[in-house]
């Protein structure tokens, strides 16, 4: 009997402390997971591998753009400039620079505040032919740039937009608001309409409802929006290389294509000018990269 008691008394402490125990932390299932067998280096090393394909050819240009004209070392040193120079005063970066901040940042203004409007008004209201202006914008993904080159040649030679940041700014607009309007009503889809409707029963407009109320929740979405917007016009080569054909209208794609002679390149002035290209939208993606994973997947999933 009493062998009885000690036994249940026994299974009754291990029952109370597996009931009382702490859960697992992150960290501690972090570390079970980094200490089982095999697992680490399973994923350590496609990481490493992955990283060094892509961080080679970043080097090389890092390399070419440091390195003195005729040197061959692996490794520069002494760093020398000379290229930088050359692609900045003799070549024309600072001009063309200048033109890719300016129409990187229109496009990314108008684009931010045109996809706003558009994506609130596709979130919240209910409006006859939605579903086919929603597949004409999805559908208008799949039309390359090359084949409304011609059309938006002749509408911005009548227009005089030939030669102007504005006409830049305005096919660039056009060709990214589409997904833009797309990934911003999936955002606000997400967002309680509730709370609006709390805001304009408490005397709110809505209109001030949505500045007081939604408007704060999409900054991860603006953030996403605006970024990829900035990005894409900053790399677009097509419409510069064919709407500006004066050389201070040039933006950095097409000033990088001018440093590739029919003969003989300059490889050190055309890696200065890479990184001069590169490294605004390296900048961009450090500042902004926390909120981007979350902008894109609270616009693609349908709350």
């Amino acid at each position: 009997m009493t062998e009885t008691l000690g036994k249940t008394d026994t299974l009754v402490r291990e029952v109370v402390d597996t009931t009382h125990a702490k859960p697992p932390t992150r960290r501690r299932r972090r570390r079970a997971v980094a200490e089982e067998p095999g697992k680490p280096w399973m994923i350590h090393v496609p990481l490493v591998l992955y990283l060094l394909f892509t961080l080679v050819p970043f080097y090389w240009m890092l390399v070419f753009a440091v390195r003195p004209a005729g040197s061959t070392q692996l490794v520069p040193w002494p760093i020398s400039f000379e290229h930088f120079d050359t692609v900045w005063n003799d070549i024309g970066f600072g001009v063309f620079f200048y033109n890719s901040v300016v129409m990187g940042l229109g496009v990314l203004v108008f684009v931010t505040v045109l996809s706003v409007m558009g994506g609130y008004a596709l979130a919240r209201f209910r409006f006859r032919g939605q579903r086919v202006f929603l597949l004409a914008m999805l559908c208008s993904q799949f039309i390359p740039g090359a084949m409304m080159l011609i059309p938006l040649f002749v509408i911005f030679k009548g227009l005089g937009l030939l030669n102007s940041i504005t006409g830049l700014v305005i096919a660039e607009v056009a060709f990214q608001l589409p997904l833009s309007l797309i990934l911003m009503a999936g955002f606000i889809r997400n967002i309680s309409v509730e709370l609006e409707e709390a805001a304009m029963v408490d005397g709110c407009s809505r209109l001030r409802a949505f500045f007081a109320v939604v408007l704060p929740q999409l900054k991860p979405a603006l953030v996403a929006v605006g970024s990829f917007a900035f990005i894409g016009a900053w790399n677009n080569f097509l419409f510069a290389l064919m709407f500006a054909t004066r050389q201070d209208k040039f933006t950095l794609p097409v000033g990088l294509s001018y440093t590739l002679g029919e003969f003989n390149t300059d490889f050190g002035a055309l890696a200065a000018g890479g990184v001069v290209a590169a490294v605004p939208v390296v900048l961009v993606f450090a500042v902004v990269q926390r909120f981007l994973v979350q902008g894109l997947s609270a616009g693609a999933v349908k709350g």
